[in-house]
């Protein structure tokens, strides 16, 4: 295949030119249009590579897609997997829940262990468009998150895994009332019900969080599996992470955990519906002032797909960033970070991962998506 009068994107620059492919990988990449009988033309489009995301929550919309509906897993993925594919998005790590917790609905351990399967069943067949890993996120406050995790932890699909604590009073949930808010958005609480999950959530929190999280780590570890921190708020979250021998910060709070987190040479991983919205849903730090501060590096969809492709844009008009810099978040950057050293820039050699982006009126807006050479959306 060959592609021409394309604007390519590079980790260093951006400059309208052609690129061969052969065998599934970038053969070659050049400055300037060919008038080459076979080349597509894609009219000044920019030719972006592949999208890597670490971490998206976009299969349990799928599942749940009304308040009290609950939809076939396996359809779910097939879906979702079609959406992120159309999004740009060529590398996909699928975040499962782990540990099983009260009003757990679509993060229940019976079901997710289902989905990691089907996942798997699917990507043996090659009936899925992305690329897909599994990102298993770790509730430490659990009782059987340790358990979960060691039924999961062969499984040839898992490369990445989160420790988290999403217990109400800290973190991300500092405000009692946001997190009670946003439970509630498949159904109201009355007062008794919520203090009494409240209550059990510290109690697990206390009897089992720092155990458990030790628990997780040193698998981790021995599994050779990248290990992301969760809403780190305090510079001793990050402290913490970094006696752990963590590699990535999810979602980090506060300006203070951010800073934390590159003093002591962790990634910060932040949302891009967050720089699209211009604030955090819950209240929580910019992602759009992080990365004004140099303090952001990896950009996940967390759970809109299309949310990358509008971030790197946005990067580019609200924040100074160069469009190389900004394309760098959502491919080498997560990219390297997990280990993937065969894709995340448009450079000869690498796996033909890239997607096709007109802007018009502003708006950028995803045409095609190839992976390894094969157009997939």
């Amino acid at each position: 295949m060959l592609i021409t009068n394309a604007r390519i994107v590079t980790r260093d620059e951006d400059f309208m030119g052609t690129v061969r492919v052969e065998d599934g990988r970038i053969a070659e990449i050049a400055p300037g249009n060919t008038a080459a009988h076979d080349a597509i033309d894609w009219e000044g489009d920019y030719l972006l590579p592949g999208f890597v995301e670490l971490h998206t929550d976009n299969i349990e919309k799928h599942l749940a897609p009304r308040p009290g509906v609950l939809w076939n897993h396996e359809a779910a993925i097939i879906v979702h997997d079609a959406q992120v594919a159309s999004a740009g998005i060529t590398t996909v790590f699928d975040a499962l829940g782990v540990g099983s917790r009260p009003e757990d609905g679509v993060r229940g351990r019976e079901l997710q262990v289902r989905c990691a399967q089907s996942i798997g069943k699917y990507v043996e067949r090659g009936l899925l468009r992305a690329d897909h890993f599994l990102h298993l996120r770790c509730e430490v406050g659990t009782t059987d998150v340790v358990e979960v995790f060691d039924s999961l932890s062969t499984h040839p699909l898992f490369k990445l895994a989160s420790v988290m604590d999403h217990t109400p009073g800290q973190r991300q949930w500092q405000d009692h009332e946001k997190w009670r808010k946003y439970q509630e958005r498949h159904g109201k609480w009355t007062d008794e019900h919520t203090s009494k999950i409240l209550a059990e959530l510290s109690d697990h929190q206390e009897r089992y969080a720092t155990k458990h999280r030790g628990d997780i780590v040193e698998r981790c570890k021995g599994l050779g599996i990248s290990l992301a921190s969760h809403d780190d708020t305090l510079v001793e979250h990050v402290e913490e992470a970094a006696r752990d021998g963590i590699a990535l910060a999810e979602f980090p709070t506060t300006f203070e955990a951010a800073r934390a987190a590159r003093e002591h040479g962790i990634a910060t991983i932040m949302g891009a519906p967050n720089v699209v919205r211009g604030g955090s849903h819950s209240g929580n730090v910019s992602a759009l002032d992080l990365a004004r501060d140099g303090l952001l590096d990896i950009l996940s969809s967390d759970y809109v797909p299309s949310s990358l492709l509008i971030a790197v844009f946005d990067l580019v008009a609200k924040a100074g960033w160069t469009l190389p810099r900004a394309v760098a978040t959502v491919s080498y950057a997560p990219a390297h970070a997990a280990g993937l050293t065969d894709r995340g820039a448009i450079v000869a050699g690498l796996r033909a991962d890239f997607v096709r982006v007109a802007l018009f009126d502003g708006q950028p807006v995803p045409r095609e998506t190839y992976r390894a050479g094969r157009r997939v959306a």
